[in-house]
């Protein structure tokens, strides 16, 4: 079985490969900050991709618990699968070669598949994209970093919002061969101060989809039961507390959140 048959199915099956999959090692992803190993499993003739984070590779961060970066890699599928919209592939904590860690099956990106964040010159920003930033490359040409106004990516800013996600990367969102998209590396969400940064802001400020207002309604109520118990494995009380107050933030505005001012709006790099 194929990692994209496994995404097809309700997620349980990839779960208990995650979950009880041989995982051997394939490489390391040299560009992520944490230490991040691509790796295979394999279970009763089943095999799939994964990427293992193991907890003891996590970089120490000056305002982020250390050792809990898995835990809310975690934590970010809980709440993606409770929204119904799966924008986060399946992920766990299981034990792998270098310990305890997040483990997350592998999404390919097919070699043709258009982006949908980006630098584009400022002068041909592409129909329907949003220019969220200006830059220039190394000989001072204009450039914007621009995203798609795609219904995928708004349900994405979405998520980030209620995650307060610190780390939207354009590198970080990927259209699998499915063509769904996922957004992946979420190990700096949930914090109990507002630290939203991203690249997603061509929707600032703007009315809220009615889809998105009545999946907050719902991921309310599971938020105050079943779902923010299984929460409360990863994530400390007060962080639990703040995700339900953000929720209903954003249900009680029903707007995409603005830039703030108090702190940088975009990661860096932003891809």
């Amino acid at each position: 079985m194929t990692s994209l048959e496994l995404r097809r199915r309700d997620g349980s099956a990839a779960l208990r490969l995650l979950r009880d999959g041989e995982l051997t090692l394939e490489g390391r992803l040299v560009d992520a900050s944490n230490t991040t190993l691509r790796g295979i499993l394999t279970l009763d003739g089943q095999i799939a991709r994964c990427v293992y984070k193991p907890v003891r590779g996590e970089r120490p961060l000056w305002d982020f618990p250390d050792g809990t970066l898995a835990g809310r890699e975690v934590s970010a599928y809980l709440v993606s699968r409770a929204t119904g919209w799966d924008l986060v592939p399946p992920t766990l904590l299981r034990d792998g070669p270098f310990g305890p860690g997040s483990c997350q099956l592998w999404i390919d990106e097919p070699e043709d598949t258009e982006p949908l964040v980006g630098f584009v010159p400022a002068a041909a920003v592409p129909r329907r994209w949003f220019p969220v930033a200006a830059a220039r490359d190394d000989d001072g040409a204009a450039y914007a970093l621009a995203h798609a106004d795609d219904p995928r990516l708004a349900r994405l800013a979405v998520l980030d919002a209620v995650l307060n996600n610190a780390d939207r990367k354009g590198g970080h969102v990927l259209v699998g061969p499915d063509d769904r998209l996922y957004g992946v590396d979420h190990g700096v969400c949930f914090h109990v101060e507002e630290k939203l940064r991203t690249v997603l802001w061509g929707w600032a400020g703007r009315q809220l989809p009615p889809d998105a207002v009545e999946m907050l309604g719902a991921l309310a109520g599971q938020v105050a039961g079943e779902l923010g118990e299984e929460l409360a494995e990863h994530l400390t009380v007060g962080e639990v507390a703040e995700l339900a107050a953000r929720i209903d933030r954003l249900r009680g505005g029903g707007l995409f959140p603005l830039p703030p001012e108090e702190w940088p709006a975009m990661p860096w790099p932003p891809m």
